[in-house]
């Protein structure tokens, strides 16, 4: 492969990328707006539920209750009512998603029972945010029961018994807040990755057969591993800098912390920038359309990056059969690396499985690229 001939070709690339708004702001507006839309919009945290409140008795017992609910942070209370229509209505208006209807009788069946029923109603429409609500909801129940004991066993003079209580101590590694944007930024990154990396090199070669300068191409005595190298040589260093931005904003802008090395961090960046780029110029030599070869991009990396790569579904929840499809969906092994770089503060020896993915499918990609491209006008 000939240096000066590789460098003329990324050259002339360099410039058909200066004078093309359209991949200028594919490189350079693209990541920054998927960084804040993906990065702010994409939650699993749920804060302040709507809940309204239908206290019957209205005692100090059953205040504690509620005051316990806008203590946790989890919900906000949004209204008070006082009969049983009023939270049917209010729940049909979505003016709350969830309803506590405490008894007349709480604290008469508290002193005596030492247990107090209250009802919590949610709108179930969105099943997801139910389930975590419901959680949420259980372990305000919990810390408002073991308020009321203890304030019980108090005014009784009574000393509470150990005698068949279980202690649970849970410790949470490598997340210990438990905050969902250090398990999703990361996945952002190389989401962003994949469709700038492949939207970019798509029209690489399909640009040269709409403007007409195939024939010049062919005719010069360049090789098509030649023609590979300069077209990609550009885009690669573009990738870099979106990966360096990407990253940067990951650190400083959404707080996830990073524990791993960065020599870890950068060459396994490095090596799905480049299988990300031979998809896409794969894609470029074998659809001669620029319209026609952006869609293809967009549809290999953008479904199988963010319904099968782990970004924002578990792998392992899945059925065997899309566990096995999602093997073949190259970002899953750069999510996995992310993650476990950021948060863990893992090696490359412990991502050996990952990175070997990343470079069998760096090897396959690029041999299909360079065997795809021929200097022939058919």
């Amino acid at each position: 492969m000939n240096i000066r001939r590789t460098l003329a070709i990324a050259y002339k690339e360099v410039l058909q990328i200066w004078r093309d708004p359209r991949s200028l702001a594919i490189a350079l507006l693209m990541p920054l707006m998927q960084m804040v839309l993906l990065g702010y919009g994409v939650s699993m945290d749920i804060r302040h539920v709507p809940l309204c409140v239908f206290d019957q008795e209205n005692s100090q017992s059953s205040r504690l209750v509620v005051e316990r609910f806008v203590a946790s942070g989890w919900f906000a209370i949004t209204g008070t009512l006082d009969n049983d229509r009023a939270v049917r209505a209010a729940m049909d208006r979505a003016s709350c998603i969830g309803a506590a209807v405490i008894p007349v009788d709480f604290s008469r069946r508290l002193a005596r029972t030492r247990s107090g029923p209250v009802q919590i109603l949610f709108d179930a429409t969105d099943a997801n945010t139910t389930n975590i609500a419901i959680g949420y909801a259980q372990g305000v129940a919990a810390l408002a029961t073991a308020d009321l004991d203890a304030r019980w066993t108090s005014s009784h003079g009574q000393r509470r018994s150990g005698v068949g209580v279980i202690d649970l101590q849970p410790r949470v590694w490598f997340n210990e807040g438990l905050e969902s944007r250090y398990f999703i930024i990361p996945g952002v990154v190389a989401v962003i990755l994949a469709l700038v990396g492949a939207q970019l090199t798509s029209l690489t070669v399909s640009r040269e057969w709409e403007r007409g300068t195939m024939e010049q191409l062919v005719s010069t005595p360049v090789t098509p591993l030649e023609v590979m190298a300069g077209k990609l040589l550009p885009y690669f260093l573009i990738g870099v800098f979106d990966a360096a931005f990407c990253l940067l904003a990951a650190v400083f802008w959404f707080g996830v912390p990073f524990n791993g090395g960065l020599g870890t961090l950068l060459l396994t960046t490095a090596l799905f920038i480049v299988v990300v780029l031979a998809i896409g110029y794969l894609i470029s030599v074998r659809v001669h359309s620029q319209l026609g070869a952006s869609q293809v991009a967009l549809l290999v990396t953008m479904l199988p990056t963010t319904l099968l790569s782990g970004y924002t579904f578990p792998i392992d929840q899945m059925p065997a059969p899309i566990r096995a499809i999602s093997l073949l969906v190259y970002p899953r092994y750069f999510v996995t690396i992310l993650r476990d770089v950021f948060l863990k503060g893992s090696g490359i020896t412990d991502l050996i499985a990952p990175v070997l993915g990343l470079v069998v499918y760096a090897v396959i990609v690029l041999w299909l690229a360079a065997r795809a491209f021929r200097k022939r006008l058919d």
